[in-house]
């Protein structure tokens, strides 16, 4: 396998979600975890329909589209993802589970080695007519997932059992101010060229890709939703399931389809949907409060 290079933008995007991560950690408890273990439902569910119907809802969508092929299979490989950091963090801000939403990305992106080579060849198979053999990288993912996620939500939790003044204290201008320095890095990552570490995307490619694009998040963040309400997991466990469904690792997706199959054509539903899934799951939170009579920065009742 090719190694994977990293940008400026990408460190310093990484370094920005890894302390975000750790203001999130301010907000938990190591309780809130072994809740999660404790009464998995939620987990297992989310997990089975993320595994399971999000490729598939993918798979109707390319088959039905007018994209060109390798954008069909980039639109399944995008859907075969895990959620990443951004999920929790939008969880984080909205008050939603954040710990089943941690615990979803670290278990979720581990099956994902397994289950995104076996999507892969699926998708090159029917739509191109041909296979190969696609190995993700176990130490670099499984080094990603703890240095950005795990180890700075950890240290926020220790952080917040042993200093709980301080943890409360750091927490809102913590998040105010990274939140604002996030925004910033996207901004600069998806509209800079690619010489600068950017997406050089195009115009004409946006208005081709986007519309199946935002189909696929619409419909994994609807599935998300209401899954969880007809399986009677509450409303906080409910919209944490639909931010999980839509907001993919798009990361990952670049890694795929660009590094391992090194097709650039396949990249591209992955940095159209990355420049959009961060404020539909916006939308989504105001929406999802709204039906459930919340403030938008209201806690959910239990």
């Amino acid at each position: 396998m090719a190694s994977t290079s990293y940008s400026f933008i990408d460190i310093l995007l990484s370094i920005i979600l890894a302390l975000i991560m750790l203001g999130v950690g301010l907000s938990l408890t190591s309780g809130s975890f072994k809740n999660i273990f404790l009464f998995p439902k939620p987990l297992l569910i989310g997990l089975a329909s993320q595994i399971l119907v999000l490729p598939i809802i993918a798979f109707i969508i390319s088959f039905f589209s007018n994209m060109a092929l390798p954008f069909k299979v980039g639109l399944i490989i995008l859907a075969a993802c895990p959620g990443g950091t951004t999920s929790g963090i939008l969880t984080y801000f909205f008050k939603g589970n954040v710990a089943l939403s941690i615990t979803f990305t670290a278990i979720n992106s581990v099956i994902t080695l397994f289950t995104i080579p076996f999507i892969v060849n699926l998708s090159l198979l029917f739509f191109l007519g041909k296979s190969t053999i696609v190995h993700l990288s176990y130490l670099e993912t499984i080094i990603q997932i703890f240095s950005v996620t795990i180890i700075p939500a950890g240290l926020g939790v220790l952080i917040r059992t042993y200093r709980p003044e301080f943890a409360a204290k750091a927490q809102r201008p913590i998040k105010y101010f990274l939140t604002v320095a996030l925004a910033v890095i996207f901004v600069i990552y998806f509209f800079a060229g690619r010489d600068s570490g950017g997406t050089g995307i195009t115009m004409k490619e946006i208005f081709n890709i986007l519309p199946y694009a935002l189909l696929l998040n619409i419909l994994c963040m609807a599935w998300g939703y209401y899954l969880g309400i007809i399986t009677n997991l509450g409303a906080i466990n409910s919209y944490t399931i639909g931010i999980e469904a839509s907001v993919h690792n798009t990361t990952l997706a670049f890694l795929v389809a660009g590094t391992l199959l090194n097709d650039p054509e396949m990249v591209k539903p992955a940095l159209i949907y990355a420049m959009f899934s961060f404020w539909t799951a916006v939308g989504y939170s105001f929406l999802v409060k709204r039906m459930n009579g919340l403030g938008f920065f209201s806690d959910f009742k239990s």
